[in-house]
């Protein structure tokens, strides 16, 4: 069995890949610069994409699985489902280190985004007391403290979101849901 560290990538791989290639059909393949690298089409996210587009994409990928939904329904649901794609993409960001090295500064000669969650600030505050020779052990043992803590609220808050999911689907939706990893 693949531990969840290397699970990972390939879970969020599978949520922005197809988000990247369904925009790049409907855009032209972006604007591209001399070094052939997309640019002001993606939004502000990790590799530029925007997470409210991704949101989206994830949100009409469980609604077409269900199939016939109401509308009013998909309403509810919806509204319970989207705290739980925002607490999973923050809970999933601490494995890699809250998107820190590479993937979510984008290049060196952009500023630093501020950060969109606790866990993914306290990352960024790890990852560079980390890359500060001179921080000492016990900074460092405070900021793995920090990061610790953030994580897991952020894992019970998770556990509270697909409680109140749990409570407003029928069984079908739940395991819609729970195929797709929103629930347990």
């Amino acid at each position: 069995m693949m531990s969840r560290r290397i699970l990972i990538p390939f879970v969020l791989a599978a949520l922005i890949v197809p988000l990247a290639m369904a925009q790049d059909s409907t855009t032209g393949g972006g604007n591209r610069d001399s070094n052939n690298r997309d640019r002001g089409n993606r939004g502000g996210g990790p590799g530029g994409f925007d997470p409210a587009q991704i949101q989206k994409f994830q949100l009409d990928r469980v609604k077409e699985a269900m199939g016939d939904v109401k509308e009013d329904e998909w309403k509810v649901i919806e509204g319970k489902l989207t705290p739980v794609i925002d607490k999973r993409m923050e809970v999933l960001a601490a494995g890699f280190g809250g998107f820190g090295r590479g993937f979510g500064r984008g290049r060196s000669d952009q500023p630093e985004r501020p950060a969109r969650n606790p866990v993914e600030q306290a990352s960024r505050d790890l990852s560079k007391a980390l890359e500060d020779k001179s921080t000492s052990e016990e900074s460092i043992k405070e900021k793995l403290t920090a990061f610790r803590e953030a994580r897991d609220k952020a894992k019970a808050e998770l556990a509270s979101t697909q409680k109140e999911l749990k409570e407003v689907v029928m069984p079908r939706q739940e395991a819609v849901l729970v195929s797709q990893g929103y629930l347990d």
